[in-house]
């Protein structure tokens, strides 16, 4: 599968706080994609790395909650049966993440940033892929993808609780 993985970084405070935060969308959203059935055509996702105001506009404007969250995911794949013109990539859609959510969620759940980071951009990816949360079973599939994708890529079990190991200082 050939993805093209677009990031736009619309908050600087990503890229203070993780300097390598572009390379790590195409690393993680591309582990994550793996995870789907896409065929063998091109895939094409967005993601925008942007601030808490950002997100709460979208969340309030799209989702009728006047907050910001960490990911909002907008996936194109309404349409299964859409016809695809040949050789264009099969749009998957657009992930969103807040920094100081973002940032807020690892320092009080004891996970170094970059982790909780790859975490989120896994998560948004899999809701474009159709993977969702909704009820327990879908829950449950869906976390354990989470699990095997990042294990996969170096990074602890989002879901078990943190440790801040020796000279862990978090972010």
């Amino acid at each position: 599968m050939d993805a093209e993985i677009a990031v736009t970084v619309e908050a600087a405070a990503w890229t203070a706080a993780l300097p390598d935060a572009e390379d790590r969308c195409h690393t993680f959203a591309a582990a994550a994609l793996g995870a789907g059935e896409l065929g063998e055509g091109p895939v094409e996702v967005s993601i925008v790395l942007a601030d808490d105001d950002r997100v709460q506009a979208m969340n309030r404007q799209y989702r009728g909650q006047d907050k910001p969250t960490n990911v909002l995911s907008f996936a194109t794949l309404d349409d299964e049966d859409a016809p695809l013109p040949v050789g264009a990539p099969l749009l998957l859609g657009d992930v969103v993440l807040a920094f100081e959510t973002m940032q807020r969620e690892a320092l009080e759940q004891g996970k170094p940033l970059a982790d909780h980071f790859g975490h989120l951009v896994v998560h948004g990816v899999l809701h474009l892929l159709g993977f969702d949360h909704e009820d327990d079973a879908d829950a449950t599939e869906m976390e354990s993808l989470e699990r095997a994708i990042l294990a996969a890529l170096g990074v602890p079990d989002p879901y078990a609780p943190h440790t801040p190991e020796e000279g862990d200082d978090g972010p």
